[in-house]
């Protein structure tokens, strides 16, 4: 049993892949990295419910959430704990609409993304590809994808 748990903040990210596989990066205003879109989780809110909400409010997207495909545990510069987690979603290749927090956003191909994101988020991104073409081959054979629900029931 650890005798010190981490204390953290919780984060999530989407890593949207498109048909035509790309994955979506947003470009932060207050430094300029790159990221995969989401944000923190509010207390008490359903985990799904706020990736969702987190994605439209800072790119006006609403794709569907998969699977959760990556998690990792930090404690920052600021000897803040951290946790995020990283869900493959299903969305269309088109413009957003960023938040204030970000100032640009691209649409990658699935091969040149990792070259704009830290270790963790690219090792989601390539988590997130193998969930993707794991799913094009079921979707293929005709067997249902599993979809998941929101906290009430109703599908994403």
């Amino acid at each position: 049993m650890t005798e010190t748990p981490l204390r953290a903040t919780i984060t999530q990210r989407g890593v949207v892949v498109t048909p035509d596989e790309h994955v979506l990066v947003v470009k932060r205003a207050t430094d300029g990295g790159w990221e995969l879109p989401g944000g923190r989780l509010d207390r008490g809110e359903d985990a799904v419910d706020g990736l969702v909400r987190e994605l439209r409010e800072e790119t006006s997207l609403e794709p569907e959430v998969v699977d959760p495909v990556h998690t990792v545990a930090w404690v920052n510069d600021e000897g803040n704990g951290r946790f995020a987690a990283y869900y493959y979603c299903r969305g269309p290749h088109r413009r957003v609409s960023l938040s204030a927090e970000h100032d640009d956003a691209d649409w990658r191909p699935i091969a040149a993304v990792g070259s704009r994101l830290s270790d963790p988020q690219t090792a989601a991104v390539e988590a997130a590809v193998t969930r993707h073409q794991r799913s094009l081959e079921t979707d293929s054979t005709g067997l249902a994808s599993g979809r998941r629900e929101r906290s009430d029931g109703s599908q994403l």
